[in-house]
């Protein structure tokens, strides 16, 4: 009899803080921080439409958000416990005194019929993002079968396919939750098709 193993893979975590105490007025705060910053941050602004993206991102213009604003630095804390855990589960060796730690930290403000290309996050180790508002039809998250370059003549996976098998895996949004997955997972935001805005906080740790 044929055994069948399974080899390589990679992790997806999902979890979700809107089960914690306090939740709502958490996410508050954090939704009107990120609004502040969609209003205020003119350099942020100004490359969203020098680049084409649909909306607003702190991404290349502010990089002290835990520093600025004390919801952040909460939201810091809250990531820092999970993504140790989830290191853990990877069963990554950081070494002597090594830890996961918190590289960038970006606001997303999506507006509707934007998205964000498939793209990896090559200088991190895990990435993720936590949603603050997921309207209906806000845009999800798709992740990519990392084989997929190297397929060549490959059928196509039928649609039935086990989740680990599949080309691509989409992942709904909701507020509070949260996904990380190793930042050289490829993958892209699908165009969000809400009537509001789609809001989030994305996140790269690296190892230091």
């Amino acid at each position: 009899m044929a055994e069948i193993r399974d080899l390589f893979v990679t992790k997806l975590c999902l979890a979700s803080l809107a089960d914690e105490p306090g939740f709502g007025a958490f996410n508050g705060e954090l939704e009107a921080a990120c609004r502040l910053l969609a209003r205020e941050d003119k350099a942020g602004r100004a490359w969203s439409r020098a680049n084409g993206y649909g909306g607003y991102t702190s991404y290349a213009s502010l990089d002290d958000l835990p520093a600025r604003a004390s919801v952040f630095a909460d939201l810091k804390r809250r990531l820092d416990r999970r993504v140790a855990a989830f290191g853990a589960e990877l069963a990554f060796d950081l070494g002597r005194g090594g830890r996961l730690k918190l590289d960038s930290l970006w606001v997303s403000v999506l507006r509707n019929g934007a998205g964000h290309s498939g793209h990896i996050h090559p200088s991190s180790v895990i990435s993720g993002t936590i949603y603050v508002t997921a309207p209906l039809g806000a845009g999800r998250l798709r992740l990519e079968d990392p084989r997929q370059p190297m397929m060549m003549a490959a059928p196509p996976r039928r649609l039935d396919a086990i989740e680990g098998l599949k080309s691509f895996v989409t992942l709904e949004p909701a507020p509070g939750t949260i996904f990380m997955w190793e930042s050289w997972l490829r993958h892209e935001v699908l165009a969000d098709g809400a009537r509001s805005e789609r809001i989030s906080v994305s996140f790269n740790y690296a190892w230091r």
